[in-house]
């Protein structure tokens, strides 16, 4: 056996020593010769009490041994760094980078022979697949999944679309001190990633499209007992970028997941090229009617069949042999996956929410390399 505590032995130049002292220190930890035989599945820990997007994380994880331990394995976690939007200064960017830098070091450095990898809030996933596909070990990523949504006066409020139309509504003198306190109160009512369609959301749902998180991942809500059963069951290729991509148009996903997927993609030497991005969007319609693009949130999405529902209707411009961590190819979860007829969340690709991707590329001499706007959800008089 050369993996679990006999994998990558520190150098004191003498491998028997090295896995002696391993298994004595670990001992204090609990664990027997019996438990230390197994192959290890390192999970990432990325709780913070500074990040609401993974408050469930310690539920997730209790979940994740229960699977892993099941399968013969041997779970264990490790911290890493943990970002979240709002609580990051001067900008949560740098640390994207940084996190990838401690993920991939952490998964070199640690006897593990696969890892978890949870997380949720925007810089997250990019920062633990960028990792994962340095580090070359066997990874599968578990969303923390979106939140809840709460109404307000009767209108159902969605972070973080309706945080900047609400403080531009008080800062105009159109709502007063009282109602946007109420609105604060409102905006983020449960653990979990933002519920509309931002950077969260649509990493979440490219990294299923990936194959590189189990089905329905992206979408299951943070705080449903479904997704602590997901996380119990819990190398990319060249297709599988194209296939994130053309989800990416479809979903009227964020702006800022091309920058993370073309980050992701360089780790393991593909190009993202800026020009076939431009013309996949000529190709592939606004499928869901999701916020900001729509109308409906990431709980109705996940209703409505979730990723799947969008995949099946882009069939015909997925690569449909990529493989995936379930060790299904894409064509053989989207046969398995159920059909909501009843649903209207996600269109027909002859009747879409709009009829080009949801992100455009655009020239000129203020961006000569090129610049892309979220054109689905553009005001009309913008364009």
């Amino acid at each position: 056996m050369t993996g679990g505590m006999r994998r990558g032995l520190t150098s004191y130049g003498d491998a028997q020593f090295s896995l002696f002292l391993r298994k004595a220190f670990i001992k204090a930890m609990g664990y027997s010769d019996d438990a230390l035989e197994r192959p290890i599945v390192g999970i990432t820990n990325t709780y913070s009490e500074f990040n609401p997007c993974h408050a469930t994380v310690p539920q997730l994880i209790a979940a994740v041994k229960r699977g892993v331990m099941l399968a013969g394995g041997l779970p264990m976690e490790f911290p890493t760094i943990s970002i979240h939007e709002s609580f990051a200064y001067p900008t949560s960017m740098y640390l994207r980078n940084l996190m990838a830098l401690d993920t991939e070091e952490m998964i070199r450095a640690q006897p593990v022979d696969a890892v978890v990898l949870i997380g949720g809030c925007d810089k997250t996933i990019p920062a633990q697949l960028m990792a994962a596909a340095s580090a070359n070990v066997p990874s599968i990523v578990l969303p923390t999944g979106p939140m809840l949504t709460r109404t307000h006066r009767g209108e159902r409020l969605g972070a973080c679309t309706d945080c900047r139309r609400y403080w531009a509504k008080f800062r105009a003198g159109e709502v007063d001190q009282h109602e946007i306190d109420a609105v604060n109160a409102r905006l983020a009512p449960t653990a979990g990633t933002c519920m509309v369609m931002g950077t969260a959301s649509t990493i979440a749902c490219m990294t299923e499209a990936m194959g590189m998180s189990l089905p329905g991942s992206a979408t299951i809500p943070a705080v449903h007992a479904e997704r602590l059963r997901l996380a119990e069951a819990s190398g990319v290729s060249p297709k599988a970028f194209t296939n994130a991509l053309t989800v990416l148009h479809a979903i009227g996903g964020s702006t800022n997941a091309l920058i993370h997927v073309t980050a992701i993609a360089a780790r393991r030497g593909v190009r993202i090229d800026l020009n076939s991005f431009d013309a996949l969007g000529r190709k592939v319609p606004v499928l869901v009617d999701l916020k900001p693009s729509g109308q409906h949130y990431m709980e109705h999405l996940h209703d409505a069949g979730g990723l799947n529902a969008v995949l099946r209707e882009l069939r015909s411009l997925l690569h449909l042999d990529a493989s995936t961590v379930s060790g299904q190819t894409l064509e053989e979860v989207i046969a398995a996956s159920e059909i909501n007829p009843a649903q209207q969340v996600v269109r027909s690709v002859a009747n879409p929410i709009f009829p080009s991707g949801g992100i455009a590329v655009l020239r000129g001499n203020l961006a000569p390399g090129g610049a892309v706007i979220k054109h689905s959800s553009a005001t009309a008089s913008l364009l």
